[in-house]
């Protein structure tokens, strides 16, 4: 049983907006912090955004930073990213992530012990 279940990707136009969606376990959703990594081809993952559970803290790449938004929804235990602006550089597969530490938002891969399958997102210009 996958504990991280992404969707929402698509292809859209330079400008538009797309909405991700991550559904968690429910052993995962309380106490860790959840995060959106993404990958382009040829390129590391890096980080997006993230969100700690404890306090509700969130933090953005500088490259996202502004247009793009991370939020949880506790009753559905599913963590969103709306995504608006979107340029042709945002072009990757996008994973959710979880860390069990919980204690901060961690902006490097290997800091995350579970991950979803990713859902590609495609901007065209």
């Amino acid at each position: 049983q996958r504990q991280l279940v992404e969707s929402g990707g698509g292809l859209v136009q330079a400008g538009a907006s797309l909405r991700l969606s991550c559904v968690a376990s429910a052993r995962l959703w309380s106490r860790y912090t959840l995060a959106w990594f993404r990958q382009a081809p040829g390129k590391e993952r890096e980080f997006v955004a993230g969100s700690r559970w404890r306090d509700g803290a969130t933090s953005y790449s500088d490259s996202v930073k502004g247009r793009f938004i991370v939020s949880r929804d506790n009753a559905a235990s599913t963590m969103h990213l709306q995504m608006n602006s979107l340029e042709p550089e945002d072009t990757a597969v996008y994973y959710c992530a979880a860390d069990t530490g919980g204690l901060r938002i961690g902006t490097r891969a290997l800091e995350y012990e579970f991950w979803g399958q990713g859902t590609q997102v495609t901007v065209s210009s």
